[in-house]
Protein backbone atom coordinates (compact mmCIF):
# COMPACT_ATOMS: atom_id res chain seq x y z
CA UNK A 1 0.00 0.00 0.00
CA UNK A 2 1.16 3.12 -0.96
CA UNK A 3 1.85 5.99 1.53
CA UNK A 4 -0.37 9.46 1.82
CA UNK A 5 1.66 12.33 0.77
CA UNK A 6 2.88 15.00 3.41
CA UNK A 7 0.77 18.28 4.44
CA UNK A 8 1.71 20.84 3.15
CA UNK A 9 -0.17 22.85 6.07
CA UNK A 10 -0.51 22.23 9.74
CA UNK A 11 -3.16 23.91 11.86
CA UNK A 12 -1.89 25.17 14.98
CA UNK A 13 -4.06 26.98 18.00
CA UNK A 14 -3.96 30.51 18.17
CA UNK A 15 -2.18 32.12 21.09
CA UNK A 16 -4.31 35.07 22.92
CA UNK A 17 -1.60 38.53 22.25
CA UNK A 18 0.21 39.79 25.13
CA UNK A 19 0.57 42.90 24.40
CA UNK A 20 -2.61 43.76 24.40
CA UNK A 21 -3.44 42.34 27.83
CA UNK A 22 -0.27 44.44 28.56
CA UNK A 23 -2.09 47.62 27.00
CA UNK A 24 -5.56 46.79 28.58
CA UNK A 25 -3.77 47.03 32.16
CA UNK A 26 -1.91 49.87 31.63
CA UNK A 27 -4.69 51.66 31.15
CA UNK A 28 -6.54 50.55 34.04
CA UNK A 29 -3.51 50.88 36.12
CA UNK A 30 -3.20 54.77 34.67
CA UNK A 31 -7.25 55.23 35.36
CA UNK A 32 -7.21 54.25 38.94
CA UNK A 33 -3.79 56.03 39.62
CA UNK A 34 -5.75 59.26 38.24
CA UNK A 35 -8.84 58.61 40.62
CA UNK A 36 -6.52 57.84 43.56
CA UNK A 37 -4.87 61.15 42.61
CA UNK A 38 -8.13 63.11 42.33
CA UNK A 39 -8.90 61.87 45.64
CA UNK A 40 -6.20 62.34 47.16
CA UNK A 41 -6.47 66.28 45.91
CA UNK A 42 -9.58 66.65 46.67
CA UNK A 43 -8.87 65.38 50.55
CA UNK A 44 -5.65 67.66 50.66
CA UNK A 45 -7.01 70.93 48.79
CA UNK A 46 -10.45 71.10 50.46
CA UNK A 47 -10.49 68.45 53.85
CA UNK A 48 -13.73 70.64 54.75
CA UNK A 49 -15.48 70.70 51.40
CA UNK A 50 -18.92 68.74 52.13
CA UNK A 51 -18.69 70.69 55.31
CA UNK A 52 -18.97 74.07 53.43
CA UNK A 53 -20.90 72.89 50.48
CA UNK A 54 -23.75 72.64 53.70
CA UNK A 55 -22.73 75.88 55.51
CA UNK A 56 -23.42 77.39 51.66
CA UNK A 57 -27.00 75.90 51.13
CA UNK A 58 -27.83 76.96 54.37
CA UNK A 59 -26.65 80.66 53.34
CA UNK A 60 -28.52 80.76 50.61
CA UNK A 61 -32.01 79.60 52.54
CA UNK A 62 -31.32 82.29 54.37
CA UNK A 63 -30.45 84.24 51.97
CA UNK A 64 -33.76 84.15 49.97
CA UNK A 65 -35.56 84.18 53.46
CA UNK A 66 -34.25 87.96 53.90
CA UNK A 67 -35.03 88.78 50.66
CA UNK A 68 -38.41 87.77 51.15
CA UNK A 69 -38.76 89.66 54.49
CA UNK A 70 -37.06 93.21 52.90
CA UNK A 71 -39.56 92.68 50.01
CA UNK A 72 -42.30 92.65 52.40
CA UNK A 73 -40.71 95.66 54.61
CA UNK A 74 -40.69 97.71 51.30
CA UNK A 75 -44.12 97.06 50.81
CA UNK A 76 -45.16 97.60 54.31
CA UNK A 77 -42.57 101.03 54.42
CA UNK A 78 -44.78 102.22 50.66
CA UNK A 79 -47.98 100.96 52.57
CA UNK A 80 -47.40 103.46 54.94
CA UNK A 81 -45.96 106.25 53.41
CA UNK A 82 -48.90 106.44 51.01
CA UNK A 83 -50.82 106.38 54.45
CA UNK A 84 -48.80 109.02 55.52
CA UNK A 85 -49.68 111.67 52.68
CA UNK A 86 -53.06 110.54 52.71
CA UNK A 87 -53.12 111.54 56.66
CA UNK A 88 -51.13 114.29 56.00
CA UNK A 89 -53.50 115.84 52.99
CA UNK A 90 -56.85 114.96 54.95
CA UNK A 91 -55.50 116.73 58.00
CA UNK A 92 -54.49 119.55 56.14
CA UNK A 93 -57.72 119.86 54.21
CA UNK A 94 -59.17 119.77 57.66
CA UNK A 95 -57.73 122.70 59.29
CA UNK A 96 -58.37 124.98 56.05
CA UNK A 97 -62.21 124.08 56.40
CA UNK A 98 -61.65 124.94 60.03
CA UNK A 99 -59.64 128.36 59.44
CA UNK A 100 -62.01 128.95 56.76
CA UNK A 101 -65.05 128.30 59.61
CA UNK A 102 -63.25 130.52 62.19
CA UNK A 103 -63.55 133.12 59.62
CA UNK A 104 -67.31 132.57 58.82
CA UNK A 105 -67.46 132.71 62.47
CA UNK A 106 -65.69 136.10 62.78
CA UNK A 107 -67.46 137.39 59.78
CA UNK A 108 -71.03 136.66 61.30
CA UNK A 109 -69.82 138.11 64.82
CA UNK A 110 -68.95 141.29 63.19
CA UNK A 111 -72.10 141.16 61.41
CA UNK A 112 -74.00 140.60 64.05
CA UNK A 113 -72.80 143.39 66.14
CA UNK A 114 -72.94 145.65 62.64
CA UNK A 115 -76.85 144.99 62.74
CA UNK A 116 -76.85 145.36 66.75
CA UNK A 117 -75.40 148.79 66.59
CA UNK A 118 -77.73 150.00 63.78
CA UNK A 119 -81.02 148.49 64.32
CA UNK A 120 -80.98 146.69 67.72
CA UNK A 121 -83.28 147.41 70.80
CA UNK A 122 -80.40 149.26 72.42
CA UNK A 123 -79.30 151.10 69.04
CA UNK A 124 -78.93 154.96 69.74
CA UNK A 125 -80.77 156.45 66.72
CA UNK A 126 -78.35 158.33 64.26
CA UNK A 127 -78.42 160.45 61.19
CA UNK A 128 -76.51 159.86 57.74
CA UNK A 129 -73.15 159.55 59.36
CA UNK A 130 -69.57 157.34 57.94
CA UNK A 131 -69.98 154.16 60.07
CA UNK A 132 -66.49 152.60 58.95
CA UNK A 133 -63.52 153.39 56.45
CA UNK A 134 -60.69 151.26 55.07
CA UNK A 135 -58.08 152.68 52.96
CA UNK A 136 -55.48 149.84 51.25
CA UNK A 137 -52.47 149.96 48.93
CA UNK A 138 -52.62 148.14 45.44
CA UNK A 139 -50.07 147.12 43.38
CA UNK A 140 -50.04 149.85 40.84
CA UNK A 141 -49.28 152.33 43.65
CA UNK A 142 -52.95 153.67 44.20
CA UNK A 143 -55.17 153.12 47.23
CA UNK A 144 -58.31 151.33 47.50
CA UNK A 145 -61.05 152.61 49.61
CA UNK A 146 -63.89 151.11 51.41
CA UNK A 147 -66.45 153.53 53.12
CA UNK A 148 -69.93 152.08 55.01
CA UNK A 149 -72.62 154.75 55.42
CA UNK A 150 -75.09 154.25 57.53
CA UNK A 151 -78.35 155.89 59.45
CA UNK A 152 -81.20 154.45 61.66
CA UNK A 153 -82.79 158.03 62.61
CA UNK A 154 -85.69 158.35 60.58
CA UNK A 155 -86.15 154.92 58.51
CA UNK A 156 -88.77 155.68 56.00
CA UNK A 157 -86.94 158.26 54.63
CA UNK A 158 -84.07 157.54 51.79
CA UNK A 159 -81.00 158.83 51.96
CA UNK A 160 -80.01 160.35 48.99
CA UNK A 161 -76.40 162.20 48.04
CA UNK A 162 -73.14 162.14 46.75
CA UNK A 163 -69.43 161.20 48.67
CA UNK A 164 -66.32 162.91 48.26
CA UNK A 165 -63.21 163.28 50.44
CA UNK A 166 -60.16 164.38 50.31
CA UNK A 167 -56.57 163.78 51.99
CA UNK A 168 -54.94 166.64 53.95
CA UNK A 169 -51.24 165.27 55.43
CA UNK A 170 -47.36 167.18 54.78
CA UNK A 171 -45.86 167.58 51.13
CA UNK A 172 -42.05 168.89 50.96
CA UNK A 173 -42.15 169.81 54.75
CA UNK A 174 -45.35 171.68 54.37
CA UNK A 175 -48.83 171.08 55.22
CA UNK A 176 -50.58 170.06 51.82
CA UNK A 177 -54.34 169.20 50.63
CA UNK A 178 -55.10 166.64 47.34
CA UNK A 179 -58.76 167.25 46.49
CA UNK A 180 -61.42 164.83 45.37
CA UNK A 181 -60.36 165.61 41.53
CA UNK A 182 -56.15 165.19 42.50
CA UNK A 183 -57.17 161.79 44.12
CA UNK A 184 -59.26 160.71 41.04
CA UNK A 185 -56.57 162.78 38.32
CA UNK A 186 -59.43 163.95 36.43
CA UNK A 187 -60.78 167.40 36.65
CA UNK A 188 -64.61 168.00 38.00
CA UNK A 189 -65.09 164.51 38.80
CA UNK A 190 -68.01 164.16 40.66
CA UNK A 191 -69.04 162.85 44.02
CA UNK A 192 -69.67 159.16 43.99
CA UNK A 193 -73.71 158.93 44.45
CA UNK A 194 -75.49 156.77 47.71
CA UNK A 195 -79.18 155.85 48.19
CA UNK A 196 -80.08 153.80 50.59
CA UNK A 197 -82.61 153.41 53.74
CA UNK A 198 -80.44 151.86 56.37
CA UNK A 199 -76.89 151.52 54.90
CA UNK A 200 -74.68 151.53 51.84
CA UNK A 201 -71.02 150.71 51.02
CA UNK A 202 -69.22 152.30 49.03
CA UNK A 203 -65.72 151.21 47.41
CA UNK A 204 -63.28 152.95 44.90
CA UNK A 205 -59.57 153.53 44.10
CA UNK A 206 -57.91 157.00 44.35
CA UNK A 207 -53.88 158.27 43.30
CA UNK A 208 -51.71 160.11 46.25
CA UNK A 209 -49.41 162.13 44.70
CA UNK A 210 -45.21 161.38 45.17
CA UNK A 211 -43.36 162.67 48.33
CA UNK A 212 -46.99 162.79 50.27
CA UNK A 213 -47.66 161.67 53.67
CA UNK A 214 -51.28 161.17 54.46
CA UNK A 215 -52.47 162.57 58.08
CA UNK A 216 -56.77 162.28 58.22
CA UNK A 217 -59.67 161.97 55.95
CA UNK A 218 -61.98 164.81 55.69
CA UNK A 219 -65.14 162.99 54.08
CA UNK A 220 -68.47 165.15 52.61
CA UNK A 221 -71.67 164.31 52.91
CA UNK A 222 -73.89 166.21 50.76
CA UNK A 223 -77.63 164.89 49.42
CA UNK A 224 -81.17 165.73 50.45
CA UNK A 225 -80.40 166.45 54.22
CA UNK A 226 -77.99 168.57 56.04
CA UNK A 227 -74.44 168.26 54.37
CA UNK A 228 -72.29 166.44 56.64
CA UNK A 229 -68.34 166.55 57.09
CA UNK A 230 -66.23 163.86 58.92
CA UNK A 231 -62.70 163.57 59.60
CA UNK A 232 -61.04 160.12 60.00
CA UNK A 233 -57.15 160.17 60.79
CA UNK A 234 -55.17 158.34 58.33
CA UNK A 235 -53.47 155.43 61.13
CA UNK A 236 -56.96 154.10 62.19
CA UNK A 237 -58.07 153.94 58.78
CA UNK A 238 -54.79 152.21 56.95
CA UNK A 239 -54.37 149.99 60.21
CA UNK A 240 -57.78 148.66 61.28
CA UNK A 241 -60.43 146.76 58.71
CA UNK A 242 -64.07 148.74 58.44
CA UNK A 243 -67.14 146.80 59.46
CA UNK A 244 -68.76 146.64 56.16
CA UNK A 245 -72.13 144.79 56.05
CA UNK A 246 -71.87 141.23 54.68
CA UNK A 247 -71.33 140.27 51.17
CA UNK A 248 -75.21 138.66 50.74
CA UNK A 249 -76.73 141.71 52.02
CA UNK A 250 -78.05 143.87 48.37
CA UNK A 251 -76.00 147.42 48.31
CA UNK A 252 -79.26 149.02 49.25
CA UNK A 253 -81.54 148.30 52.43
Amino acid sequence: MAKPPPQRYMVVPRRPDRRTWAWLSCVLVWVGSMYGVSQWSARRAAPRLEETSKALASTNRLLHRWQAEALDLRQRHATLTRSDQISRAANLQVQETLAERDQEIATLRTDTAFYQRLGGATAKPRGLNVHSARFEPEAGGSWRYLIVLTQNLNRRVVSLGQLSFRVEGVRGGQLATVDWDELHQRPGIPGQDYSFRYFQRLAGSVMLPPGFTPQRVRVSLRGNGPAIEQILGWEKLAAQPAAPPPSSVPRES
